[in-house]
């Protein structure tokens, strides 16, 4: 008899199923008990037919399935046969994921109340505004001018439209205040889990092999809204760079499986899935 304690919050990220190895990994993904919620935080494929296949699967198989989308899902590849743009790919894929049972950043947050809860488990939809640039580059012009100089640009320049907006950064200001406004309007008494493709803060960036990209991993805007918003841990991927780093006393999980060529040189095998409540045993408590 399953009881009313039992299930955890797991996460994972950037699943890139266009890999037939990742589609694998995505097929041995099982929850270890039938109230496990999973949180996906982005880049679950490339067209709207993988983001499906993968989010129809998971579905299936977790008692609750909420996602954020990252930057792949936004693209429109002249090979999908869905080429919505901007705005309208975000609403297609929203409305998928409610045909599907899956949570978005469009819906009510739901509360977790397992283990480690409750918490206020909110999903985000933000982007990047070119706000994390290196020293000396004082203007998003310059940052992405030195990206086209040195050859470092990520292909959101070319598949990700911010239509109707003028610009990405101009669609991921008005994400920030409306979210922003919502996350404010939360139940005060509840800790947050914080779930967004992108890093909140920009010091998980610091290890970049090429600093420049940054610039294309999030915003100055969040970065307190871990404690501005009482984060218990925050969720987030698009880095391919899996691991556990502290701010402010706040636990980050960064948890993506990435491509083959990099997870198949990791020690760690893909497709572990990262809990996030209740805490792993030894990790202190936070401070919010």
């Amino acid at each position: 008899m399953v009881g009313e304690d039992d299930g955890a919050l797991l996460a994972i990220s950037d699943l890139h199923v266009r890999h037939a190895d990742n589609r694998a990994v995505v097929e041995a993904l099982r929850p270890e008990s039938p109230r496990d919620w999973l949180l996906v935080a982005g880049d679950v494929g490339d067209t709207v037919a993988q983001v499906e296949w993968a989010l129809d699967l998971l579905s299936r198989r977790f008692a609750r399935v909420v996602w954020a989308p990252g930057n792949h899902e936004l693209w429109t590849p002249p090979a999908d046969p869905v080429q919505l743009r901007g705005v309208a790919r975000y609403q297609h894929l929203v409305d998928l994921c409610r045909r599907l049972g899956v949570l978005t950043p469009e819906d009510p947050y739901p509360v977790w109340r397992g283990p480690g809860g409750p918490a206020l488990v909110a999903p985000l939809f933000l982007l990047y505004d070119h706000s994390w640039r290196p020293d000396g580059l004082d203007t998003p012009e310059a940052a992405l001018a030195e990206a086209y100089r040195t050859g470092v640009v990520c292909t959101d320049e070319v598949l990700l439209h911010p239509d109707p907006y003028p610009s990405r950064a101009a669609w991921c200001a008005d994400r920030v205040a409306t979210t922003a406004a919502r996350l404010a309007a939360r139940d005060p008494a509840l800790p947050t889990v914080l779930v967004n493709h992108f890093p909140l803060v920009r010091e998980p960036t610091r290890v970049l092999r090429h600093p420049i990209f940054a610039q294309w991993c999030g915003t100055e805007a969040t970065a307190d809204w871990h404690r501005r918003f009482a984060a218990a841990a925050v969720v987030y991927g698009h880095l391919h760079i899996p691991r556990t780093t502290w701010h402010d006393g706040v636990r980050f999980e960064e948890v993506s499986v990435g491509y083959p060529r990099e997870w198949k040189q990791r020690s760690r095998p893909p497709g572990v899935l990262r809990r996030i409540l209740p805490a792993p045993e030894g990790t202190p408590p936070t401070a919010w």
